[in-house]
C-alpha cells in the first residue's frame, strides 16, 4: 500500500486495542474487530453468529441482559463491567461502552481487557483481608473460612480445601472444606498431596476417576518445606469451567503464603501455650492448667450437684531412685508413672505433675467415694509392677494416695488440694507405720 494512500475505513476496527462488537436485536454478533480474537480467544469468523449471552459467565448474565434491554431501550451504557469465558475456558473481566443504532437495529460496543486491573485489586485486597483474619483472630476455622471467600474473588472456585499434616507419616487432612464437598480420598486430595510433597504448585486438565472438574493445587510454604496445601476445584462443565493455569497459580501463590504465615503463627502459639500449661517431661497438665480444670470442674458440681474428687499421689522412694541411678532414670521413671497413671482412669479425667514426684487426679461425675477408691486402688496396682528404666535397671515403686471429694470435705480449690494433699500424708504415715511393724 503507498503511504500516502488513506487507510480503508473498514479495517480502522482491526487496528484499535480494545474489542469493537456489533450485536442485532436478537443477540447474536454480527460484526466483531481483530482485537477480539486476542481478548475472547475465537476468531472473528467463530464470534459472527454466536449469541453474546452464551459467552457472559453465569453469574453475571441477568444483570448483562437488563443492561443490554436498556441500551436497546435508548440509554446509552457507559463502563458497565461484567466477565466473558474466553474459548479455553479461562474467564475475562471487561469494561463495555455501548449504545444502540435505530437506523441499523444493532447495538455498537467497545469492550477493554481489565483482567489484569481487577485481579491485581483482587488479591490486595485479599491479602489484606487475610492479614486483618489472622492479626486479629485465632480462630483457624475463621481464618479458612474467610479465605474461601476471598479465593472466590480471585478465581471460579466451586470448591477450596485446606489440608495440613498429621501423623508421622506424615497423611494430608482436610481441615477445612468450604463450597461443594469433595471425596477425601478424591483428585484434589492427590493433586494436595502432590503438592504438599513436592512442594510446588499443581493443576490437572478434568479427568474420568471422579466428579472433580479443573483443580489446582498449592504447597503451603514454610521455611523447612511444606506445611500443608491449599488445593481448588471447578465444577465439570465443558461450557463455562475455568481452565486453572500457571498464571492463576501465580495469583494465588501470594495468599498460599499468606495462609502459611499465619497458620504457623497459630500453631506457635498453641505450642507456646500447651508449655505454659503442661509440664515438660511428661506433657501432662501443669498446676496451672489443673486448677483451671478444678475451677471448672467444680462449678459443673455445682449447678448439676455432682460429686467430684481428687487423689493426691506422691511416689515412694523415688529421691533414693535419683540418688543411686541418676536423674536420667528418675526422668525415665516419671514418664512410665505418667503412663500408668492415665491409663488407669477414664478419658474425661484430669492426670497431672504439680512438681517433683507429686500427681494429682481429678475425677468428675463419680456417683460415691467407693469410685474414688476404686481409682485409686487400680493405680496403686499398676505403680506396685517393677518398671523398666534402661540399662538393666527393673524397680519396684509404690505410692501413697490420699483423696478428698466434694460436696462434704471441701468446696473449693485451696480447700480440695489441701485435704487431698493431707490425706496423702496421712496415708504416708500409715505405710511407714505398717512397714516399721513389719
Amino acid at each position: 500500500m503507498d503511504p500516502a494512500s488513506p487507510i480503508p475505513i473498514a479495517s480502522i476496527p482491526d487496528l484499535l486495542l480494545d474489542a469493537v462488537c456489533l450485536v442485532d436485536a436478537r443477540g447474536r454478533f454480527v460484526f466483531v474487530n481483530a482485537a477480539c480474537e486476542r481478548i475472547f480467544g475465537y476468531t472473528p469468523q467463530e464470534m459472527v453468529g454466536k449469541s453474546m449471552i452464551d459467552m457472559v459467565a453465569p453469574a453475571d448474565r441477568e444483570r448483562t441482559l437488563a443492561a443490554a434491554q436498556a441500551v436497546m431501550d435508548g440509554r446509552e451504557h457507559v463502563d458497565f463491567e461484567n466477565r466473558y469465558v474466553r474459548k479455553d475456558g479461562t474467564l475475562v473481566h471487561l469494561m463495555w461502552s455501548a449504545r444502540w443504532s435505530e437506523p441499523d437495529q444493532l447495538r455498537v460496543a467497545v469492550a477493554r481487557d481489565v483482567t489484569l486491573q481487577r485481579r491485581a485489586g483482587a488479591l490486595r485486597e485479599a491479602l489484606d483481608g487475610l492479614c486483618d483474619a489472622a492479626l486479629a483472630d485465632n480462630d483457624m476455622a475463621g481464618l479458612f473460612r474467610r479465605s474461601h471467600a476471598l479465593i472466590g474473588t480471585l478465581l471460579p472456585a466451586a470448591s477450596v480445601v485446606l489440608a495440613l499434616p498429621e501423623g508421622p507419616e506424615p497423611t494430608l487432612r482436610f481441615v477445612f472444606q468450604g463450597g461443594q464437598r469433595v471425596p477425601e480420598g478424591g483428585a484434589l486430595r492427590r493433586l494436595c498431596d502432590d503438592a504438599f510433597h513436592s512442594n510446588a504448585a499443581q493443576w490437572r486438565e478434568p479427568g474420568t476417576d471422579d466428579a472433580c472438574g479443573q483443580a489446582l493445587a498449592l504447597p503451603l510454604a514454610g521455611p523447612a518445606g511444606a506445611i500443608g496445601a491449599i488445593g481448588v476445584l471447578a465444577l465439570r462443565n465443558p461450557a463455562t469451567a475455568a481452565r486453572f493455569t500457571e498464571a492463576d497459580c501465580a495469583l494465588l501463590a501470594p495468599v498460599a503464603q499468606q495462609l502459611a504465615v499465619a497458620i504457623q503463627r497459630n500453631q506457635e502459639q498453641a505450642r507456646l501455650h500447651f508449655l505454659a500449661m503442661h509440664d515438660d517431661l511428661t506433657g501432662l497438665p501443669n498446676r496451672r492448667l489443673l486448677r483451671e480444670r478444678l475451677d471448672a470442674a467444680l462449678a459443673r458440681a455445682r449447678r448439676q450437684q455432682a460429686m467430684l474428687a481428687l487423689l493426691f499421689i506422691d511416689l515412694d522412694r523415688f529421691k533414693q531412685i535419683n540418688d543411686q541411678h541418676g536423674h536420667a532414670c528418675g526422668d525415665r521413671l516419671l514418664q512410665q508413672v505418667a503412663a500408668r497413671i492415665g491409663a488407669a482412669v477414664r478419658d474425661t479425667d484430669t492426670v497431672a505433675r504439680i512438681g517433683g514426684d507429686e500427681f494429682v487426679v481429678l475425677l468428675e461425675d463419680i456417683a460415691s467415694t467407693a469410685d474414688a477408691d476404686a481409682v485409686a486402688g487400680k493405680i496403686h496396682a499398676a505403680l506396685a509392677l517393677s518398671f523398666d528404666l534402661g540399662d538393666g535397671i527393673h524397680l519396684p515403686v509404690g505410692a501413697s494416695i490420699g483423696s478428698a471429694h466434694y460436696p462434704g470435705q471441701a468446696d473449693a480449690i485451696d480447700s480440695l488440694l489441701d485435704a487431698a494433699d493431707a490425706a496423702m500424708y496421712a496415708a504416708k504415715a500409715r505405710r511407714k507405720a505398717a512397714a516399721g511393724c513389719a
